[in-house]
């Protein structure tokens, strides 16, 4: 069996031979129809009586058989795949291009369509020609490739020969655009926001830093979306949206990578109950356009989106499926204690609200199967978020959890300069006392603030958890074209799913 090495020299030398009677890989095909609309096009000639059309194909060369004077190719493109026949008697020379293809090369094939005796809508080549010389073999036998560490870290093999891979993409495409067309039809103005921020606020993680050279400063990469889209509700927008990257300096598992599409909107005049009505709306939209149907199936469950989703508050949910009742423990240790005896154990300089966090992610959201909101959250965990007019303990803040975990964050935002003023000092003395994931001061948000933003609700959505629950997929890593890898053993160490143990709660 030749190595892959050989494999590359005997291409090699077919590029050559090939490159002495003209150029393998030519700037300018003619292609007319793509591999579908070639079949197709039969098809409606052949209903309605007319003549067989003719059309030039091209696409990779998925699977090549000669018979003698006879050889019939697959031809794949981004569309599907078409066969082509190839003659002796009607090729001509052209016929022993044969001897130099291997599979992966692109062909360009010119010819009338034809039905063969088995079915088979087929192209026989009147002409053909090599559009690109692949100097290197395909995934064996086009079976597709099962090892995860290849297919992550070389994406694009994983789409030639994985057919599920190239689906999960397409529907993360169509999940984005009717994102889009929902904002747009609730005259939401979608907009831009810098990724370079002097200081990575809106949410609790720990972010990148880079070096802008000309202004010989550290810049960091932003973390979430939210604090410029406040300021242009400030600057007079009442509707709009983002979908952007953002980049979050914590652990890689299933559900975390270090770099995720992150969507927020932000409302005028809306609060955060207006904010949970939206996102079962927008849910429903985005499951009814990409997947045809409001019964999603995940694994074994078939989550319902048609049902009212459902309401919580975050002390109920937490009391009902623990047994503990937070306001029983009003400090850390007696927290912890708690926590312990349901099984829990945190790091001993974990804030309260850490521990109770870790309560709730270990043992409750798993369980949350169905689209459930969680309203009412600690006041604590929302540095950003109004605190209820009757209880200040208590922040207007929701979670919705789908198959065990968070899809969407939103609260009725904090537009009390002097209160929220108070907030990003009490985060930033719990900085300055080691927790690198509190929220920073940004001085100028809040200079933005005391010229006054309207009372407004807003929404973040992790766009890959929205895709995992659309396609039924576990890891983040399938719906990530190019996920984040670890270095191989040598020079990188490559597990696919390594660091499972260093999660945090961003990457939503």
């Amino acid at each position: 069996m030749p190595t892959e090495e050989e494999l590359f020299a005997q291409r090699l030398a077919k590029r050559e031979e090939l490159a002495r009677a003209g150029n393998p890989y030519p700037a300018v095909t003619a292609r007319t129809h793509t591999a579908s609309e070639a079949v197709a096009a039969f098809e409606a000639a052949e209903g309605s009586g007319q003549g067989a059309p003719v059309v030039t194909v091209a696409g990779r060369i998925t699977a090549l058989r000669r018979m003698g004077k006879t050889a019939f190719l697959d031809v794949r493109d981004g569309s599907g795949r078409v066969q082509v026949q190839g003659r002796a008697d009607v090729l001509g020379e052209a016929f022993e291009l044969l001897s130099l293809l291997d599979l992966g090369d692109f062909l360009e094939a010119r010819g009338e369509l034809f039905r063969t005796r088995t079915g088979e809508v087929t192209v026989s080549a009147s002409e053909w020609r090599v559009l690109t010389k692949a100097l290197r073999p395909l995934p064996e036998k086009w079976h597709g490739i099962t090892d995860t560490e290849v297919r992550y870290r070389q994406r694009y093999l994983d789409l030639i020969a994985n057919e599920r891979s190239r689906e999960i993409a397409r529907i993360r495409a169509d999940v984005v655009a009717s994102i889009r067309r929902f904002f747009y039809e609730r005259g939401f103005m979608e907009v831009d926001t810098p990724v370079l921020q002097e200081h990575a606020g809106g949410a609790a993680a720990r972010p990148f830093v880079t070096h802008h050279n000309a202004l010989d400063r550290d810049l960091f990469l932003r973390i979430s979306l939210e604090l410029h889209l406040k300021r242009l509700l400030i600057g007079g927008f009442d509707r709009v949206f983002e979908l952007g990257r953002v980049f979050r300096n914590e652990g890689i598992d299933r559900r975390h990578n270090p770099e995720f599409t992150l969507l927020e909107s932000y409302e005028a005049y809306a609060d955060y109950l207006d904010v949970a009505n939206m996102v079962e709306a927008l849910l429903r939209r985005v499951a009814g356009e990409v997947g045809g149907s409001l019964q999603v199936q995940f694994g074994e469950h078939t989550v319902d989106l048609a049902a009212p989703f459902r309401r919580t508050t975050y002390r109920e949910l937490l009391r009902d499926e623990t047994g503990l009742d937070y306001v029983e423990y009003p400090d850390v240790a007696s927290l912890r204690a708690a926590a312990a005896a349901r099984g829990v154990r945190v790091e001993e300089s974990a804030s309260w609200g850490k521990v109770l966090d870790e309560v709730m992610s270990t043992l409750v959201e798993p369980k949350l199967i169905q689209p459930t909101f969680v309203f009412d959250y600690p006041a604590e965990f929302s540095p950003l978020a109004k605190r209820k007019a009757d209880d200040p303990s208590i922040a207007e803040r929701f979670e919705l959890f789908a198959i065990g975990y968070e899809l969407a964050n939103a609260y009725s935002e904090q537009n009390d300069p002097v209160e929220q003023r108070e907030r990003m000092r009490e985060q930033a003395s719990k900085q300055a006392g080691g927790d690198d994931e509190a929220e920073v001061a940004d001085e100028d948000f809040l200079l933005a603030l005391e010229y006054g933003m309207p009372p407004a609700g807003g929404l973040g959505i992790g766009v890959e958890r929205l895709v995992m629950l659309m396609t039924g997929e576990a890891s983040i890593r399938e719906v990530i074209l190019f996920p984040a890898m670890r270095e191989r053993a040598g020079r990188d160490t490559g597990d696919d799913e390594a660091g499972d143990d260093e999660a945090s709660d961003g990457g939503a």
